[in-house]
């Protein structure tokens, strides 16, 4: 799990959640943030909990209306302004810039870029969020993106597969189907994950939508044929999944989070996100998760493969795993003046 809390601290809930569990890792949301120092401070208390393995200090900073992290830190235009600029190295620059500043204060893992091609102007949730409505043009600059965050120590994450472009319906608010045939999936939403994989992007969060070309009884983060079948088996990805938030009433209309949370694992999830859940709910999660593999509900190899992958891409990012785990450092790269430049960059193309 990687769970989300409340406060500038981390709260006493937390602190027994990863004694008890040895957590993922954390996520911050602007609830968690006051200004530079205090999330740095916030991120090594948070890493410093960790027992077996380093934690995720985690963040969707994406640019635009998804952005957790306010000025002083630079303020990035939309990812819609590298497409129209689709200019690759501009994107790499961007990323770079961004990660600087994520490490500056202990963040390790960013939820970007966003690879879900815009095909369908009447998307509520995901418009000027995508860098595209060209799946080859999100292809190469997505993959820029991930070369400029994992360069720079940050590990990226690839989101929403299999594809929340073409959708009616926001996935906070309520279930998205998606209904093309498989050959469209192949030529347009997947595209794009295919170059982030070849990559070598570290995580891939799942969509809470229902594609029944592929799965017409599960959404694509409760399915056996979406996660493992195709993302993991078929395209070949070698790293870590993660679900999207399981609080969200795509799933939390129909499933409790600690239904969600096996259910999700079963499928090939390795990783679940439980933004906004209570404390209470989060442990449930957990204690439901561990009689689940008593009762083989869910099989060693499953957790085995979940465990390995996870390791895997840890060792890749520990050097700033371990960072992120030392007192404040380079907070002079927040906001710095070249960093303004990209941005000013990007938003000629606004």
């Amino acid at each position: 799990m990687i769970a989300g809390f409340s406060g500038h601290t981390a709260p006493d809930d937390l602190r027994k959640l990863i004694a008890e569990f040895d957590l993922a890792g954390v996520i911050f949301f602007a609830r968690n943030i006051v200004e530079p120092r205090q999330v740095a401070e916030l991120s090594r208390e948070c890493a410093s909990l960790a027992r077996d393995w380093p934690l995720w200090v985690s963040v969707d900073q994406e640019g635009g209306r998804v952005a957790r992290l306010k000025a002083p830190f630079t303020e990035w235009p939309p990812a819609v302004t590298l497409g129209r600029s689709g200019d690759e190295a501009l994107a790499e620059r961007f990323a770079s810039a961004l990660a600087a500043e994520l490490r500056a204060v202990g963040i390790n893992l960013d939820f970007a870029p966003v690879l879900d091609v815009h095909t369908n102007p009447a998307n509520p949730v995901i418009g000027d969020r995508a860098l595209a409505d060209d799946p080859e043009l999100a292809g190469r600059l997505g993959a820029a993106v991930i070369r400029g965050l994992q360069k720079a120590g940050v590990a990226a994450c690839g989101k929403h597969f299999p594809g929340h472009g073409d959708t009616h319906l926001d996935s906070h608010e309520a279930l998205p189907i998606v209904e093309h045939d498989r050959k469209r999936l192949d030529a347009i939403e997947f595209v794009p994950f295919r170059r982030a994989i070849a990559e070598g992007v570290a995580t891939i969060m799942t969509a809470h939508v229902l594609v029944p070309a592929i799965d017409e009884h599960h959404i694509a983060s409760f399915s056996t044929r979406v996660v493992t079948g195709l993302l993991k088996e078929h395209l070949g990805f070698p790293g870590v999944v993660i679900s999207d938030d399981l609080d969200m009433k795509a799933v939390s209309s129909t499933t409790e989070s600690a239904e969600a949370t096996v259910r999700a694992i079963q499928a090939g999830c390795d990783v679940v996100l439980l933004c906004n859940s209570t404390p209470e709910a989060q442990w449930q999660a957990m204690e439901t998760l561990i009689r689940a593999v008593e009762r083989r509900e869910i099989s060693w190899s499953r957790i085995d493969d979940a465990m390995l992958r996870q390791k895997r891409v840890k060792e890749r990012f520990a050097s700033s795993m371990a960072a992120g785990a030392t007192a404040a450092s380079g907070l002079d790269q927040v906001g710095r003046a070249e960093h303004l430049a990209i941005a000013r960059e990007m938003s000629a193309w606004r």
